[in-house]
């Protein structure tokens, strides 16, 4: 009996240090900008992060572009090509806005329609602590899943560029501002 429970002993300390050991994932996006590093929270919102990491390993980002930027709000993406027509996504994904995540400065998350389970592929950026779009009450809120760790600069140069109305769209930037890629970091 000693011997079963000294087992068991090993094997959960094991799976906790396995567990502290593990490192956040992060993925590095690419744009026409520069780079951007990102570290997502699987702990807190799984369904966002397991959606978006399918998309990142099919490739479907790479050629999409930032097709909506609104200076001292956020910068949009990930749902576009460069001629503004709309990609194939699967199914959307539940909400997770309940997860204790905020829509603070840097903090990525989930775009959606007016449906609070409407999100796909597109994502978004926050510029600036955005209250407004956490969950509150009855109301539900926009799905942070992750936050920059590096390549806020390219962020706020994104948020600077120029933009008009095009496709029906508005703040489009004038210049494509393309994601090249976006990938796994080991």
């Amino acid at each position: 009996m000693k011997s079963i429970t000294r087992m068991l002993i090993g094997i959960v300390c094991l799976s906790v240090s396995s567990h502290a050991l593990a490192q956040p994932q992060k993925v590095l996006i690419k744009t026409s900008m520069g780079e951007i590093t990102v570290e997502l929270d699987a702990d807190k919102a799984p369904l966002s992060v397991a959606n978006f990491l399918a998309y990142v390993d099919a490739g479907f980002y790479d050629g999409t572009i930032f097709h909506r930027v609104i200076p001292d709000f956020m910068i949009q993406g990930g749902g576009l090509d460069a001629n503004m027509e709309k990609k194939s996504t699967r199914e959307p994904v539940e909400n997770e806005a309940k997860n204790g995540l905020k829509n603070v400065r840097g903090s990525i998350a989930m775009a959606r329609t007016g449906d609070p389970h409407s999100a796909t592929a597109q994502f978004f950026i926050n510029l600036k602590d955005n209250v407004f779009l956490n969950q509150s009450g009855n109301r539900w809120g926009y799905a942070v899943f992750g936050r920059v760790d590096e390549g806020m600069d390219v962020v706020d140069a994104i948020a600077a560029v120029d933009t008009g109305s095009r496709s029906g769209r508005r703040d489009v930037p004038r210049e494509t501002v393309l994601i090249e890629s976006i990938k796994r970091l080991p």
